[in-house]
């Protein structure tokens, strides 16, 4: 028990740093450090409330605070008005958990086992849902293309936030739409065989410690984008590989860490469901609500990934994953081909010149 405690002296020794003026490197290594022992908090205490609350509202609440500590780190990012991080920060969670984040878990589950199973018709859902945001972030990127050099550059920025803003709407509705799909209508067919678990927190208890460490994620959410720029720079590294690999490796790392362990019990379909799902959570609601509430910070963002890059990271990871995903089970080396894909593309951001 006190194992689990122990990372929390981070918080205080961050803030410490903060307060004494340290180095800004020194500052940003104990913020995000102390973001991931608080991220698996959150987790801890989402599923207690979940369990008591019943499944649907479990699910919702799964839902809200899934990706919590990435969200909050991407809106303090944004309020400092760099945008072009936190569109990096996206399509590196989305490439994160789907190519490494799965890729490490089939390699832990698959050791000793010629091969791992889970259930096709859960796996062709999140398959399809993948798809879906692909092609929902590449359509901006493409409708910026066309429109460049037929309206002004001003029009064709006014063009791109009110599509930005369509999009979002979009996604959210589709995302609300696969909420009622698998937790009301078809809660038969996508709720598996393990039995739900009993609580072993109070009610105030899990409510507290949410509470608590979505506060303290915050507050590290803004020491670490405050150092962000100074930390890159004594590093060597471009702000683009910094949002593109480090933050969603900071804001993930709770969820690899789950993934990890239900890899080893032989649960795959749970390990699809956190990796692929976090992938689809990020694409269909965690940028549609951060391109929504950007106005509210005065530096409004959109969908536009300018970087092809990107985009063809994002349609390698879901292409790649799509073709492991749909006949129903794994072997290691198909967790060596995602993890071998998340390495060259993180190779290839590192080399990249930053527009």
């Amino acid at each position: 028990m006190l194992a689990s405690f122990l990372p929390l002296l981070l918080i205080p020794l961050s803030l410490a740093l903060a307060w004494t003026s340290a180095a800004p490197l020194w500052v940003f290594i104990s913020g995000a450090a102390a973001i991931i022992p608080l991220s698996n908090w959150i987790r801890r205490a989402t599923e207690q409330v979940a369990e008591r609350a019943g499944p649907a509202i479990g699910g919702l609440l799964n839902v809200t605070f899934g990706n919590a500590a990435e969200f909050i780190l991407a809106l303090f990012v944004l309020r400092t008005g760099n945008v072009e991080v936190v569109k990096a920060t996206i399509t590196g969670a989305i490439i994160g958990n789907s190519l490494l984040g799965l890729g490490a878990s089939i390699l832990v589950g698959s050791w000793g086992r010629a091969r791992q199973t889970f259930d096709r018709a859960h796996a062709g859902l999140l398959a399809s849902l993948l798809t879906l945001s692909v092609i929902a972030l590449v359509l901006p990127a493409a409708f910026d293309y066309s429109e460049r050099g037929l309206v002004s550059p001003e029009r064709a920025h006014v063009l791109d936030e009110r599509l930005s803003l369509g999009v979002s709407v979009v996604l959210i509705l589709v995302y609300l739409a696969n909420l009622f799909y698998t937790l009301v209508t078809h809660r038969d067919v996508f709720a598996g065989a393990e039995e739900p678990g009993t609580p072993t927190w109070s009610l105030a208890r899990a409510i507290s410690v949410l509470a608590a460490a979505t506060v303290a994620v915050a507050v590290e959410a803004e020491l670490v984008s405050g150092a962000l720029e100074p930390t890159a720079e004594s590093l060597g590294l471009s702000l683009f590989f910094v949002g593109l690999i480090v933050l969603p490796l900071v804001g993930n790392a709770a969820e690899y860490a789950s993934a990890l362990y239900f890899a080893r019990r032989n649960d795959m379909g749970l390990v699809m469901t956190i990796s692929l799902g976090s992938s689809i959570q990020i694409a269909l609601l965690t940028a549609p609500a951060l391109v929504l509430g950007s106005y509210a910070f005065g530096h409004p963002m959109d969908l536009v990934f300018s970087n092809p890059l990107e985009l063809m990271g994002i349609v390698g990871s879901a292409f790649v994953v799509s073709s492991i995903a749909l006949d129903g089970e794994t072997t290691w080396f198909e967790g060596v081909m995602l993890v071998a894909v998340y390495a060259l593309l993180a190779l290839t951001f590192f080399f990249a010149t930053p527009r």
